[in-house]
């Protein structure tokens, strides 16, 4: 059982728009991050605009804070990241020795990842198995990838549903076999289905025209569901979350 004071969960300090999915007796908790949200704040003035409204420590990848009535400062680990324009699920857990075995299911790749992405165009096939070697390179502290590589990159892509108006727009189903940084929005750009509104990879015209017919300017990517099971404290455990699909995902389809 989680060692935290029974009022941990219901005290603390979310981000804007943030909300608890599920958590389970061990304290491993899933979290729905909107778009715009950080993952975790770079710095002290990135604090409103995260996750967790606090101080995030780098070094230990976990957030804390003071809770009243609490004489010891209170830790949420973080166990993955989402890109700020990405939504959807987000791990975290309330102590390190389940952060350690959470994160070592991620390295061992038995973590089960689905996203959805709204994308301009159609894929070729209904279903397609992709794989790619990136180049990964973090520059003046951003990151940025490319398919001229020698990291190996697979997802599993399906149609879910095809639009019939202009723009073409396609909802499809993304299941990454390996957790690389944009993996998912490098690889849609290179087959021609850039992810709606992302600023960095996609199709910069088309991205302004929606955004100027849709009044949005969000990336249409969302972490759709996490699974998987786990060992702790002798015992085995399984673990799933959904974050239900934002509405605006097929108002344009």
């Amino acid at each position: 059982m989680s060692g935290m004071p029974a009022d941990y969960w219901t005290q603390l300090p979310l981000g804007r728009g943030v909300e608890l999915l599920a958590r389970d007796a061990n304290g491993l908790a899933a979290f729905n991050k909107p778009a715009g949200v950080l993952s975790h704040p770079n710095e002290r003035a990135d604090e409103p605009r995260a996750l967790l409204t606090v101080p995030y420590v780098i070094e230990g990848e976990f957030f804390q804070w003071q809770q009243a009535g609490s004489p010891e400062p209170q830790r949420l680990w973080l166990l993955n990241r989402l890109d700020s324009a990405t939504s959807g699920v987000i791990l975290a857990a309330d102590s390190e020795a389940l952060a350690n075995e959470i994160r070592a299911q991620f390295k061992r790749k038995s973590v089960r990842k689905v996203y959805h992405a709204l994308v301009f165009g159609a894929p070729h096939q209904p279903m397609e198995l992709w794989r790619d070697r990136l180049a990964v390179e973090k520059r003046a502290g951003q990151i940025r990838t490319a398919t001229t590589g020698n990291v190996p990159a697979e997802c599993r892509m399906t149609v879910v549903r095809m639009g019939h108006q202009q723009p073409r727009l396609t909802l499809l189903r993304l299941e990454p076999r390996t957790g690389r940084s944009h993996q998912l929005r490098v690889q849609c750009a290179k087959r021609g289905v850039p992810i709606v509104g992302d600023q960095t990879y996609g199709d910069f015209r088309r991205n302004r025209e929606f955004a100027k017919t849709a009044g949005t300017k969000r990336m249409f990517l969302h972490s759709l569901e996490t699974a998987f099971d786990y060992e702790f404290r002798g015992g085995r455990h399984s673990f799933h979350a959904t974050a239900p699909l934002p509405q605006e995902f097929e108002k344009y389809l």
